[in-house]
């Protein structure tokens, strides 16, 4: 086996990683000063933030597991990036005791004088508790956790054995993942997202949550690939033919997510329900509702129509660029569902809301480029090696 093959991340990404650790902690010292100003804003910022990085390791973990269902050489390039987001489950699970201990301040469905107060509350009660909340989180997490270790520990097992036996099982679990995948990240969304407006509900919530993870998790799989193929070894394999069809993926996901989006306005909508339209009335009044329109224009059409052609998709700099657009995009999308409802509507932003999810990203970038030089960026031992090399050879 080539030694290029077998290569880490190059030298690189540790100079990355120290730059996102430092602005990591300084964002979270940052914060830790809001919290003694303002609690509220504090557990509303942390929220977003920590809303937003979860969805990249989760969209990760689907496409993981996508792709082991499949296979394919497409696939293959990007594996070691995908795992390395799902060993970020840890961390993720020590950044969620913050939002354990804040459920008071965020969640009306706590207060026991709001439950009292409104019946349709006093109705959900059995489900909207304290207990049975973290009940369902420590759940999510555990099967999160444990998905993610065995596609990473029978992976591991493939690059020193290369038995075909492991490749057979990574496809066999990666199916009722999928499905695990599915219930917990639709509960996962209603506990955490949908219930800080208890008494609004969406039946499409789940699944949108789940294009939007999509999306963020391979936007930055092609930011972070387009990086690594700057040196060896994936400077050997990865060909125009990779970045385009990683660039058609990014583009399905965009129209899924655009898809279940506006499904969601339609039927809520046209509907004109009292216990669901005034999610949307308050999204689409004073300055909120220029923000709705700018996604519209900037998450998707313009995503969209860049995307549809040819040759940015199999050029690496441009296509980078549109991935790094689109996960910004993700950020405003995920405040424009998240903000307003803390407010009733009223057009509010503060300085925790950016340096909260900065340095919950710092932190978890520098986890993640810890995961990704620990093992080499080329699955060594994979069926479809042969078949990539060959991609990147013959265009």
């Amino acid at each position: 086996m080539s030694s290029e093959l077998t290569a880490n991340a190059p030298p690189e990404l540790d100079g990355i990683g120290r730059t996102a650790l430092i602005v990591g902690v300084a964002g979270l010292v940052l914060g830790a000063i809001g919290w003694f100003f303002n609690q509220e804003q504090f557990f509303r910022s942390y929220l977003l933030g920590f809303i937003f990085w979860i969805g990249i390791a989760l969209g990760c973990l689907a496409i993981l597991m996508v792709q082991h269902m499949s296979g394919g050489a497409w696939g293959l390039v990007i594996r070691r990036v995908l795992e390395s987001a799902t060993r970020t489950f840890p961390l993720m699970l020590v950044l969620f005791i913050p939002l354990a201990l804040g459920i008071g301040v965020l969640y009306e469905w706590a207060h026991p004088e709001a439950v009292a107060a409104s019946p349709l509350l006093q109705h959900k009660r059995p489900y909207l508790n304290t207990g049975f909340f973290l009940a369902r989180a420590a759940f999510y997490f555990i099967v999160w956790l444990a998905i993610s270790y065995f596609l990473n520990r029978w992976s591991s097992e493939q690059d020193r054995t290369g038995e075909e036996p492991l490749t057979r099982k990574l496809q066999v679990l990666s199916g009722p993942g999928l499905v695990l995948y599915g219930l917990t990240v639709t509960f996962a969304s209603v506990d955490w997202v949908m219930s800080l407006e208890p008494e609004w509900f969406s039946t499409i919530f789940g699944v949108l949550f789940m294009g939007g993870q999509g999306v963020s998790a391979m936007a930055f799989v092609i930011a972070v690939i387009v990086l690594l193929a700057t040196r060896k070894p994936l400077s050997d394999i990865l060909a125009p033919r990779h970045l385009h069809d990683l660039g058609k993926l990014l583009l399905a996901f965009i129209m899924l997510w655009a898809y279940f989006s506006f499904s969601q306005f339609l039927i809520i909508w046209s509907g004109n329900l009292p216990e669901e339209i005034p999610y949307y009335v308050k999204r689409l009044q004073g300055p909120w509702r220029y923000i709705g329109l700018f996604i519209v224009l900037f998450h998707f059409a313009l995503p969209f129509v860049m995307l549809l052609s040819r040759d940015l998709k199999r050029n690496g700099r441009m296509l980078a660029m549109v991935a790094i657009f689109v996960i910004v995009m993700r950020f405003v999308d995920l405040y424009w569902l998240i903000a307003p409802g803390f407010h009733g509507g009223q057009f509010h932003i503060h300085w925790l809301d950016i340096v909260l999810p900065v340095g919950l990203g710092g932190v978890w970038v520098w986890f993640f480029t810890q995961q990704l030089k620990n093992r080499p960026l080329i699955p060594i031992r994979d069926p479809n090696l042969a078949d990539a090399i060959s991609h990147h050879e013959g265009h």
